[in-house]
């Protein structure tokens, strides 16, 4: 979420980007890249940090009160809204109330989460997997399925699996413009793995990796493709491949109960909660927004229900 295709990708898709450094003297001590999205006025907008800002160790809470500064003086935004990936119970997450933080019930990425120490080695890997979870990678890698990298020009088949996933889950996706964008940004900064039975594709997992953490953006699978429980070897080889990357972190991108979090536990003996989402009012209307904020979202999710029906 900090990597610059990410930005790019946003900005052209209602949002507008701003990347900004934080010095002590001529010494760098943090950055961020921060998306803004226009609010009717009053409010002007809302300035949004997602898995943000990066830090000198120690100085995290600095850093993200240099941030908030900016907005408020820069942007005169009504609110920054931030989720940094810090874990729950750091030093850096028990400062926030102190400094003006509050929590926010209007979360976007999920704070619990699971995130494989990649330092590892994939026989440790593996022994922290459930015994079913094993069980299923041994018997989908011995299926007529190839495990390989999706190609750009392979992406067409990548949506129509996605729509296909979004359909039979009843869960909204963007245009294709979007997820072009997100592939031309990034590039192999934006990896897309898939299982092939044949020359069509059952399965497909899409991640976003930086320097040290890989984050897994969508995924999607046929029928087939469940059948012949696809996702077990593709998830493995994503895996494995991250950690040939020489990346040590890989974030499943949120836990929640259903059937999807349960095929996820099976790839780890433990969970991790991470700072959840927090406010920095900068705005003598911020209580305003804060209370209607949540109001505006459920009436969203009412009318998308209708148009369902």
């Amino acid at each position: 979420m900090q990597l610059w295709g990410w930005g790019e990708t946003k900005a052209a898709h209602n949002w507008r980007v701003d990347r900004v450094l934080v010095k002590d003297g001529d010494r760098l001590v943090g950055s961020a890249q921060l998306l803004l999205r226009p609010l009717p006025f009053p409010f002007r907008s809302l300035a949004y940090l997602a898995r943000g800002p990066q830090a000198e160790a120690g100085r995290e809470n600095e850093v993200l009160d240099a941030v908030g500064r900016y907005v408020k003086t820069t942007h005169k935004s009504v609110a920054l809204t931030a989720e940094p990936d810090w874990d729950e119970g750091s030093v850096a997450v028990a400062t926030l109330p102190a400094t003006g933080w509050t929590r926010s019930a209007s979360t976007i990425l999920i704070p619990r989460t699971l995130i494989l120490d990649l330092t590892r080695s994939e026989d440790e890997l593996l022994g922290a997997m459930s015994k079913k979870t094993r069980q299923y990678i041994r018997k989908s890698s011995r299926e007529a399925l190839e495990y390989r990298a999706v190609t750009a020009a392979e992406l067409p088949q990548v949506m129509a699996v996605y729509k296909d996933t979004a359909e039979r889950a009843d869960f909204g996706i963007h245009q294709d413009g979007y997820y072009a964008d997100i592939l031309a940004n990034l590039g192999t900064a934006s990896p897309i793995y898939g299982a092939f039975e044949g020359d069509k594709l059952v399965s497909f997992l899409w991640l976003a990796a930086s320097g040290s953490t890989a984050f897994e953006l969508y995924g999607g699978m046929t029928e087939q493709g469940s059948v012949l429980r696809a996702n077990f070897s593709l998830k493995w080889l994503a895996i494995c491949e991250m950690k040939a990357r020489g990346i040590t972190r890989y974030d499943f991108n949120g836990l929640l109960n259903d059937g999807v979090s349960k095929f996820k536990f099976g790839f780890a003996d433990h969970e991790n909660m991470l700072a959840g989402t927090w406010d920095l009012g900068l705005s003598p209307l911020y209580p305003v927004f804060a209370k209607a904020l949540p109001l505006a979202r459920r009436s969203l999710r009412k009318v998308k229900g209708l148009l369902k029906r």
